[in-house]
């Protein structure tokens, strides 16, 4: 899930990919992904491909247990995943999230509190922030 890409961003994006029209199936998914999105608390159970090396699919599943309505900085989540020293690859991995809010990567701010960086602008984390109670 991304914010503001068209077919052709994904295809430059995911290469190797194979982009079908929706069917019932993924169509329902959508619709549960953009809810989530107006509404963090009824976020559905939706399954996730998503590959990456050890570290990064450990601070995905990190970032996937912050609750609605809280943030953690770069530093909490190196330390939850058991590399405490390791905040700018905690950072890097943050970043390298493919699936917007899904993954909810806008959830981790800096140890100073400032949102940081997100990839589809910080007007745009802080909203979703803001929408979560936690902006």
């Amino acid at each position: 899930m991304s914010f503001d890409e068209d077919e052709k961003a994904l295809v430059a994006r995911f290469p190797k990919a194979h982009i079908l029209p929706a069917d019932a199936t993924t169509s329902a998914m959508i619709s549960g992904a953009v809810a989530a999105v107006e509404n963090p608390a009824r976020m559905p159970d939706l399954p996730l491909d998503v590959a990456g090396t050890a570290f990064q699919e450990a601070v995905w599943q990190e970032l996937r247990r912050i609750p609605i309505g809280e943030t953690r900085t770069y530093a909490n989540i190196a330390a939850a995943v058991g590399k405490p020293k390791a905040v700018r690859a905690a950072g890097s991995a943050n970043g390298a999230n493919n699936v917007a809010v899904l993954i909810p990567c806008h959830r981790v701010v800096r140890t100073d509190g400032s949102l940081g960086g997100y990839a589809y602008g910080l007007e745009r984390k802080a909203k979703l922030l803001e929408r979560e109670g936690a902006g």
